[in-house]
């Protein structure tokens, strides 16, 4: 299981120049998430996200962060329909976001906004929301989304520092869900982590107090357990003539964690 730029195909500069006629028409389809089994969480979206799906962690020796997983095979989203909607209960800001994202310049010191023009609901029409105004200034929505991607932002370097604590302590192991379906046929997923429950108990209290003061023990909790959804996907797993699985994923940790890049 890898995280990538995922979705991004030709993301460019949003410029007044280059879109001052473009219209963005969002939540209409999700079929640009369809072939993606996992996507990258904000540890303030866990609350939300553990209801529906479970929460890992994946990346390499020196950099993790948390992601949900979506689907058992590497271009499977079970939480996309044929239709295009989403089915989940809570939709990741990662895929709202899309089509837009930051990226930094040259000097990695500013966020330049970048937006993907292959999105299907990227239109010079006038359909959906509007950029700019015809004399180039930048709309409401626009400014809306530069304040959504910001507040993304900031999000995402607390979940770093977050994912930091993990390591630095030594809480997280890699693991692999293995599912026996009733058919008798064997799936599985890996190159994933998990927090390990038995290190977790044995911190010591100035590193709970710490993990409690900042809310990343809440967060601990409810990835750990979040990892009940991987029951609920025997289920989807199933073909409809099949009976339905009555057997709990197997999650065993002797697998290595791959590399993953980031958006």
């Amino acid at each position: 299981m890898t995280t990538q730029l995922l979705f991004y195909e030709r993301a460019v500069p949003v410029t007044a120049k280059a879109h001052r006629d473009l219209s963005i028409r969002t939540g209409q389809t999700y079929r640009f998430a369809e072939k993606v089994n996992s996507v990258p969480l904000t540890a303030i979206e866990f609350s939300a996200a553990a209801a529906h799906y479970p929460i890992v962690f994946a990346g390499t020796a020196e950099k993790v962060m948390p992601v949900v997983i979506l689907g058992v095979k590497d271009a499977e989203n079970f939480y996309v329909d044929a239709e295009g909607k989403w089915t989940g209960g809570y939709i990741p800001a990662f895929v709202r976001r899309y089509p837009f994202v930051f990226a930094t310049d040259q000097d990695s010191k500013n966020f330049i906004l970048y937006v993907d023009e292959t999105f299907e609901g990227c239109n010079r029409n006038g359909k959906g929301e509007r950029l700019f105004d015809a004399d180039g200034t930048q709309t409401q929505y626009l400014q809306n989304i530069l304040r959504f991607l910001q507040e993304y932002q900031g999000q995402f370097r607390r979940t770093e520092a977050y994912c930091k604590r993990l390591m630095d302590l030594e809480l997280l192991q890699p693991m692999q869900a293995q599912f026996n379906l009733a058919d008798g046929a064997r799936r599985s997923l890996s190159g994933f982590m998990a927090i390990n429950r038995e290190k977790l108990r044995k911190l010591g209290d100035a590193d709970l107090r710490a993990m409690f003061d900042t809310d990343e023990l809440e967060c601990t909790f409810l990835h750990l357990h979040s990892m009940r959804h991987f029951n609920d996907m025997l289920g989807k797993l199933a073909s409809p003539a099949a009976e339905a699985p009555d057997t709990a994923p197997e999650v065993a940790s002797d697998e290595p964690v791959p590399e993953t890049e980031e958006a």
